[in-house]
């Protein structure tokens, strides 16, 4: 079955940078899409930032200039490159990737269970 995993959430001074990493595995036929989102406590759940296949890349107004999205289509793995953290940039991130799996015949949202960034003040 298809998984996504991510890794690279903690603890870190405002100011400071992380670099999250999901990798997506299992039987996949191909990958549309690749993004981060990120939830706050008694917050909705909104996009950060996100990349296509074919390398497109769209951001939150709120981590322009401070966050970078890439990818690994080799490895079937995205990254969040993010710097000049903010206490307000506290929240669990999630993974998602829209994709196709081996057996079925269009796209689907695929979720990993999420990492938590804490950015103290």
């Amino acid at each position: 079955q298809v998984q996504l995993v991510e890794s690279g959430g903690g603890l870190v001074q405002a100011g400071g940078s992380l670099r999250l990493s999901c990798a997506a595995s299992g039987s996949i036929f191909s990958i549309n899409a690749m993004g981060w989102y990120r939830q706050a406590p008694g917050k909705q759940r909104e996009l950060v930032a996100a990349i296509t296949s074919g390398g497109s890349t769209n951001y939150a107004d709120s981590v322009k200039g401070r966050f970078t999205i890439s990818r690994d289509n080799a490895k079937n793995t995205v990254y969040l490159q993010m710097n000049s953290l903010k206490p307000e940039d506290t929240a669990v991130y999630y993974c998602n990737a829209n994709l196709v799996a081996a057996t079925d015949f269009y796209g689907m949202d695929y979720w990993g269970k999420g990492t938590l960034v804490t950015v103290s003040s």
